[in-house]
Order: C-alpha cells, then sequence, then structure tokens
C-alpha cells in the first residue's frame, strides 16, 4: 500500500509541475490586445483614444486629451509599458 501511495504521489507532483510550467510559458509569450493597449493609453494620458496602429513591438495610440490636443502614445506589446510623447523625448 506505501508503495501505491508514493506512486500516487510521484504522479500528482509531476502533474502540477507539467501544468505549472505550460501555464507561466504561455503567459510569457502572450502579448497585450489592441484593446488593452487602447485602455492603458487612455488612462495615462485621461482621454479619448482616436486611433490605434500596430507595428511589429508596440501599438502606437492617438488620444484626444480634453483640452483639445492630441498627443501620441507608445504601448509595448509584451510588457504593455506606455510611453508617453515625453517619455519618448
Amino acid at each position: 500500500m506505501t508503495f501505491l501511495l508514493r506512486a500516487a504521489l510521484v504522479f500528482i507532483v509531476i502533474t502540477f509541475m507539467v501544468t505549472s510550467s505550460a501555464i507561466a510559458q504561455q503567459n510569457s509569450n502572450s502579448d497585450i490586445t489592441k484593446s488593452e493597449a487602447a485602455e492603458r493609453a487612455r488612462y495615462a494620458e485621461n482621454g479619448r483614444v482616436l486611433k490605434v496602429e500596430q507595428t511589429a513591438h508596440k501599438y502606437r495610440v492617438k488620444v484626444l486629451k480634453k483640452s483639445g490636443r492630441v498627443v501620441t502614445v507608445d504601448v509595448d506589446k509584451h510588457s504593455g509599458e506606455v510611453k508617453t510623447s515625453k517619455d519618448r523625448d
């Protein structure tokens, strides 16, 4: 009985490790979506999103601020980091 209990425990541990590894790998490979980029840019500039363009590594989002000024915000696809026009200078 002890052998069966140890075998079951090893099976559970191995299954948990494989599942955890697959989930971690899936999360590390996923990019943020276009709508997530738009929402991050909207929040960062406190305005209305006019346009979202996609490049290989980033989203370029045009935001209309309440002052009437249009600003461009870059959002990194992988990290989700937001860079406003004043951050890029």
